[in-house]
């Protein structure tokens, strides 16, 4: 069995291998640490499972998934991320993950995830589904589903603290493209700076 892991921070991808180590010891694991190179992995040898880190240098890991999605229809993707799952969690399953899980996961249900993926089936914990569910409830109304997903990218790195250039290095993009995307998400969520911005993320439970 071939599992690629697709983070770019190294402690990350060591706790994942070791734990599906544990569970799979004769698994074949190979690691990547930004988009370009997890898109050339998985252009060029079939895998069991991708685990990708929704937030990675270069393109988005929202574009990785379509793209992977495009270039092996079959492969189930695991995302995992820090980001608040319950503004996360639809946009990649509908981007064609097969299974979500917040990095503050136990690593118990890292196992579960893998095992319901490699059987053919789709994953997400009871917490998230309860939250989907509402979700679904809501008609779709996400506070950021009018961002695109690199202005989600954006907005995720913003309330992390990150300034405009250290998220255009992040993203492999020039500073006033990153600029300009963060004028959009004002514009779209409403809001008139970055004091009303912080405010309406922990409103909508996004920080």
């Amino acid at each position: 069995m071939k599992i690629l892991l697709a983070d770019d921070h190294a402690v990350v991808r060591k706790g994942l291998r070791q734990i599906l180590a544990e569970d799979y010891p004769d698994a074949q694991f190979s690691e990547t640490a930004s988009t370009a190179a997890t898109l050339d992995l998985v252009s060029r040898r079939r895998w069991d499972v991708l685990v990708l880190d929704i937030f990675m240098p270069g393109r988005t890991g929202l574009e990785v998934l379509h793209e992977a999605r495009r270039l092996r229809p079959e492969l189930p993707v695991l995302v995992v991320s820090s980001a608040p799952e319950e503004q996360i969690a639809v946009r990649v399953l509908q981007a064609g993950a097969s299974g979500y899980l917040n990095k503050a996961t136990a690593a118990e249900e890292l196992v579960r995830a893998i095992r319901r993926l490699l059987a053919g089936g789709r994953y997400v914990g009871p917490t998230l589904a309860e939250r989907l569910a509402a979700e679904i409830s809501q008609s779709g109304r996400s506070p950021t589903g009018r961002l695109s997903d690199r202005e989600f990218a954006v907005l995720h790195l913003l309330l992390a603290g990150r300034s405009i250039k250290e998220i255009a290095a992040e993203l492999s993009l020039s500073g006033k493209t990153v600029s300009t995307y963060h004028t959009r998400i004002w514009e779209k969520l409403g809001v008139r700076n970055d004091v009303e911005l912080v405010q309406y993320a922990v409103e909508h439970g996004l920080k």
